[in-house]
């Protein structure tokens, strides 16, 4: 896709595909690859398994479902997996780090973009927020179960609900130097805690399953509705089926089962972070969906065996929704012990969901402030080749949330940025199928446009099942946002000024003649679908290259087509359209124009050079790389520098060259942006 001096230049310009995968922009994948499909999955059980798999279960049987809670967990399983689907469409074709954010400016425009990347912000800030605060309460708990002695100076500031608190402040700095240090650091951390917690987990499921007993299952299995009038937390639901038929809100029962799907479906949420890591991602097409899809998969069948070790060991009429904890259900059966092994596994699991929400929340603050919408020195890289200006302003952003604000207060918050999310991407997919079909797909969703239309409407259910006063925050929050795009990111646009330097004027384009198309592109004269002839053009608009059948001309001369590469031949070679005008790239440093050079009328045989070690002989060519030697010298109008923060001496080299960072030395060469 080329510029167009067409598109239009407001609110809702869109941001083309291409330019977000970066073949616009040599220099726009600057992140480093770190992840395979199996860190993809570790990362999703990382976010997705946390506290709440020892408590939710019990919790919802005893408040709203009884043993049916069991079905709760599928239905919100199968909700949460065909919004999967959306998320691995979307980031086959679309593998950058921005996630929902990238995926709505591409499909709807820059300002539903912010919108979208304003409500993951508000998600990913939220939760980090809240879960250091849930993890500061728990390892208190766990030291008094270990019978550690707390000193007195130390009681009235830990595991506090609200206020200043010590355990909560050192595990958001712990998490933030960790990641602003490099995400190899990050992912071996991650790796031992998730192995660490699915033992426990294993653990739990075997010694509930030595005391299950199937009548506390059975009797009954859906209990009888009853009214939940009094209960208070009114839900945008309960208020729509009061003032329609004027009845009470329902718990236990079919009503029941419902009910608890939302809080449950809350447990699986985190899938949609793995989109995230695509730009760090080998093979980001067709790995992040494989990875996405796998990691939800198993997180159901975890919290599925969780749901049925626990309700089968004691009866959910003996459970307190207010105290459901899991270790309080191995005391009733006498198997205490177990109480100690699941606080270890409760720290471990809310740890690895705090790291990976602040790995998430950089990289789309990353994404936004590359884009121009927020600050763009925020997006600054470090040595380590990870964006850590953006992990230092995500982690202020959290420590100052967490120690002024009563985040536990605001936990549903969390669920409807997500859920709202969830929407875009779903309608994004039907967007994108119908505006570009050209575009290649490695996942499809399947039996599409049907699997989408029912993941808006489930979707939207489960945010009607949100509390009203959740709403009414969430509106002040977006409300805001809006204030500060119109403000500040509608007029810093880089997409903005893109637009505005393709309509001043155009620009000198590279024409490349070939005596014959490289391997894999169509013969001269095919039409690609998607194009137009020549004659049909738009008056003004001049077309790319010869005509089909015109004499060759002058050999090209060496273009420049981003940060990586330059020669006559540097475009794809194998893209089926012709090369695309090439926008300036924000993060590289304007280069000195070259005075032209003045032609020879017959070029001088070159003189042989002496290379320091042998004397030069007849046909001694030398390097042909940094060292002036021999015939074949570096073009002297080549903005390659070998000394360069991507040249030879880069210890982590170009993701999309021939070089990788020496933590991956048995990797092949990638050969482009979507490696086949």
């Amino acid at each position: 896709m080329t510029w167009d001096i067409r598109m239009r230049n407001d609110m809702f310009r869109r941001l083309p595909v291409e330019q977000a995968t970066g073949q616009l922009y040599g220099g726009r994948h600057r992140l480093r690859v770190v992840y395979r499909t199996r860190d993809l999955i570790v990362l999703g059980l990382g976010v997705m398994i946390g506290a709440g798999i020892f408590k939710i279960s019990g919790q919802q049987a005893a408040g709203s479902a009884g043993p049916a809670v069991i079905i709760s967990f599928v239905v919100a399983g199968i909700v949460c997996l065909l919004a999967a689907l959306s998320y691995a469409e979307l980031s086959s074709i679309v593998p950058v780090a921005g996630s929902a954010y990238s995926f709505s400016y591409v499909a709807f425009g820059e300002i539903w973009a912010w919108v979208v990347g304003w409500a993951l912000i508000l998600e990913l800030l939220l939760a980090a927020s809240v879960l250091a605060r849930a993890w500061s309460a728990y390892l208190t708990q766990t030291l008094v179960d270990f019978h550690v002695k707390i000193p007195s100076f130390l009681a009235d500031i830990i595991g506090q609900q609200k206020g200043f608190d010590l355990f909560a402040l050192l595990i958001l700095l712990l998490v933030v130097g960790m990641l602003a240090t490099g995400s190899r650091m990050g992912l071996r951390t991650l790796w031992y805690m998730v192995l660490a917690k699915l033992i426990v987990i294993a653990l739990v499921i075997a010694t509930g399953l030595k005391f299950f007993h199937p009548a506390n299952l059975t009797s009954p299995f859906i209990p009888p509705a009853q009214s939940a009038a009094g209960t208070g937390n009114q839900t945008v639901l309960d208020a729509i089926w009061g003032a329609l038929t004027g009845g009470d809100p329902k718990v236990f029962g079919i009503w029941g089962i419902l009910a608890a799907t939302p809080a449950i479906a809350f447990g699986y949420i985190g899938f949609d972070l793995i989109a995230t890591a695509s730009e760090e991602t080998e093979d980001a097409p067709r790995k992040v969906p494989r990875g996405m899809i796998s990691a939800l998969l198993i997180t159901i069948v975890l919290y599925i065996g969780i749901a049925i070790a626990s309700l089968g060991m004691v009866s959910y009429k003996r459970l307190d929704p207010q105290n459901a904890l899991l270790a309080s259900e191995f005391g009733k059966v006498g198997a205490d012990s177990m109480g100690k092994i699941i606080d270890v596994g409760v720290v471990l699991g809310l740890t690895t969901v705090i790291l990976v929400l602040i790995i998430s929340l950089t990289r789309v603050i990353f994404s936004m402030s590359r884009d121009g919408l927020l600050p763009r020195p925020i997006a600054g890289m470090s040595r380590f080749k990870v964006p850590s200006r953006a992990t230092l302003v995500a982690g202020a952003a959290a420590i100052l949330m967490s120690q002024t604000i009563d985040v536990l207060t605001l936990e549903q918050m969390v669920v409807i940025g997500t859920l709202f999310a969830f929407l875009f991407v779903a309608a994004a997919v039907l967007a994108l199928r119908r505006d570009r079909p050209d575009l290649h797909r490695p996942f499809k969703v399947p039996a599409a446009p049907l699997t989408v239309l029912l993941t808006i409407l489930a979707t939207g259910w489960l945010m009607l099942n949100l509390q009203v006063k959740t709403w009414g925050y969430f509106t002040i929050w977006m409300a805001f946002g809006v204030v500060a795009y119109v403000a500040y990111g509608r007029r810093k646009s880089q997409l903005r000024d893109l637009l505005k330097q393709a309509a001043n004027g155009p620009r000198p384009m590279a024409s490349v003649a070939l005596s014959a198309p490289p391997p894999g592109t169509m013969p001269p004269g095919t039409m690609v679908q998607g194009t137009m002839p020549r004659s049909a053009l738009p008056p003004g608009v001049a077309p790319l290259g010869p005509p089909h059948g015109a004499p060759p001309g002058p050999p090209p001369a060496r273009q420049s087509t981003g940060a990586y590469s330059s020669g006559a031949y540097s475009r794809d070679p194998y893209s089926f359209n012709p090369p695309p005008q090439q926008p300036q790239d924000p993060y590289q440093q304007p280069r000195q124009q070259q005075p032209p050079q003045q032609p020879q009328p017959q070029p001088q045989p070159p003189q042989p050079q002496e290379t320091g070690q042998f004397p030069a002989g007849r046909y001694s060519t030398g390097p042909t790389g940094r060292f002036p030697s021999g015939q074949y010298q570096r073009d002297p109008n080549s903005p390659y520098d070998p000394n360069g923060p991507y040249g030879d001496n880069d210890p982590y080299a170009d993701p999309y060259g021939n070089r990788y960072d020496d933590d991956w030395p048995d990797q092949p060469n990638s050969g482009g942006r979507h490696r086949r």
